[in-house]
């Protein structure tokens, strides 16, 4: 897990309320299998078909070392179509917005059509 630049920056307008911050709890997947770069904006080719298009996720603290030290986002989704999944990130925004964090898959994963592809993210505040 890469952290990005620009998460970096909402992260600290968020802890010390200022300006507009907006939440980190959308997550979205997609087929680059580029390495990650802390000033990439966006997915390397994030996916809007096949059922895979970014979605709110279901956002909870849980316990890693101390209590509720850790972010976990979890989202389902109802796979539509073939697609080989290489990257996924956690995003502030529906479109467009901020990302906080770009995993590459490795291994990549393989979803057809009628799968359930869960997601779980967790982000480790330490």
């Amino acid at each position: 897990m890469g952290f990005q630049n620009a998460g970096f920056a909402e992260l600290s307008a968020l802890a010390g309320n200022v300006g507009t911050p907006s939440a980190f709890t959308y997550l979205a997947v997609g087929t680059g299998t580029g390495a990650h770069d802390a000033t990439d904006t966006t997915l390397d080719t994030e996916e809007t078909g096949s059922g895979l298009a970014r979605a709110a996720a279901t956002v909870t603290q849980v316990t890693t070392t101390v209590t509720n030290d850790t972010l976990q986002l979890v989202k389902a989704w109802s796979v539509t179509g073939s697609k080989t999944l290489g990257e996924q990130g956690t995003f502030n925004a529906s479109s467009s917005g901020d990302m906080l964090q770009r995993t590459a898959l490795s291994p990549t994963r393989s979803v057809v059509s009628g799968d359930t592809y869960t997601l779980t993210v967790k982000i480790v505040f330490a």
